[in-house]
């Protein structure tokens, strides 16, 4: 063989060599992905997602499922071509999903966290919607405090200014809304007896920030037990659909007409709904699953409106009621609050 074409072949070799190289080269991007859905009303590896005990539960013909976004976080050139084309994917900066000062276990540690506090908060906004309050209850009055001689350990404070206290960080609010020096309003109940008295609020020590003198905690007395089981799944943004799974179990009325319906968001203990990230995969991964309803965060609308799904109906919901209000609307027949277009 000629010299010449001797260096032809081996020049296309090497070229090829080094194209495939780049192609496996890993790049400081991730890949997301629709993830897994789960009816929280059903199992998932043969046991139930939502169990109670001590009480009588209802059985729905349709499904509530909580959606998630998958991560690929190992992204070589030929699968960041194919997210950059895929309509239902996403590239984006590794950074944002695992920030360069933590550690992927670091990261994976604090969504289970975020995920065990997501189902705190649910459980709480499903009981209070089910007819049992949260309980401000005293833990301790401060030494030298505005509280002392007026507030004793395991009262209940029910109402600032007349303004229901619904959980200890609602006390905190309201304790707060006016500067130190304020004389406040306060209703509470000890050994089932109602009661008021007037607390003039003191600033902290070496702040301007009011305070009322008293460590707080909350409760919520039940006749029954209400656990969530479910493994591999972290992050907060489910706490939306497992209050409504909880709730859903526990009253007799069946919340999803017999239809699919999915969605997401953080939930508060006060029932407000909170954006999350990954919409666009969310809302193929629901649609994938059979739902014709996805209960969309406030927050995320604009987004949503971008990424919408054929035959995916979209309701924008801000509260926990917003979401049954939009249940209750769709499975009879009618229309959720949409989306608004900006």
């Amino acid at each position: 063989m000629r010299r010449r074409g001797v260096t032809v072949i081996l020049g296309a070799l090497i070229t090829a060599l080094l194209a495939v190289g780049v192609m496996a080269f890993p790049l400081p991007y991730v890949v997301l992905k629709p993830g897994p859905t789960v009816n929280t009303l059903g199992s998932d590896n043969g046991k139930e997602v939502i169990q109670v005990t001590k009480a009588t539960t209802s059985t729905s013909q349709g499904q509530l499922r909580l959606t998630t976004v998958g991560v690929q976080p190992s992204v070589e050139l030929v699968w960041a071509i194919r997210g950059w084309f895929s309509d239902d994917q996403a590239v984006v900066p590794r950074d944002l999903i695992y920030p360069p000062d933590r550690s992927e276990q670091q990261v994976e540690e604090q969504n289970a966290e975020e995920f065990k506090s997501s189902q705190s908060s649910a459980e709480t906004v499903a009981l209070r919607e089910l007819g049992y309050p949260v309980q401000t209850f005293v833990t301790e009055v401060t030494k030298d405090g505005p509280s002392v001689g007026v507030l004793q350990k395991d009262d209940v404070v029910t109402t600032v200014d007349g303004t229901a206290v619904t959980s200890p960080d609602k006390l905190t609010q309201l304790v707060q809304a006016k500067p130190a020096g304020t004389a406040l309003t306060v209703g509470y109940t000890r050994g089932g007896k109602a009661a008021t008295a007037t607390i003039k609020t003191k600033a902290a020590e070496g702040t301007a920030t009011p305070r009322i003198g008293v460590a707080i905690d909350k409760r919520q007395p039940h006749p029954f037990d209400v656990e969530i089981d479910l493994d591999e799944i972290g992050g907060p943004s489910a706490g939306l659909m497992f209050s409504l799974g909880i709730i859903d179990k526990l009253r007799p009325a069946d919340l999803t007409g017999g239809k699919i319906i999915a969605g997401t968001g953080t939930l508060d203990d006060e029932g407000n709904v909170g954006p999350i990230g990954g919409i666009p995969q969310k809302l193929v991964g629901a649609k994938d699953a059979g739902a014709t309803l996805f209960l969309v965060p406030a927050g995320n609308c604009a987004e949503a409106l971008r990424n919408t799904v054929p035959g995916l109906t979209m309701a924008e919901v801000a509260t926990v009621d917003d979401a049954l209000a939009a249940l209750q609307a769709y499975t009879t027949g009618g229309t959720p609050k949409p989306c608004p277009a900006k």
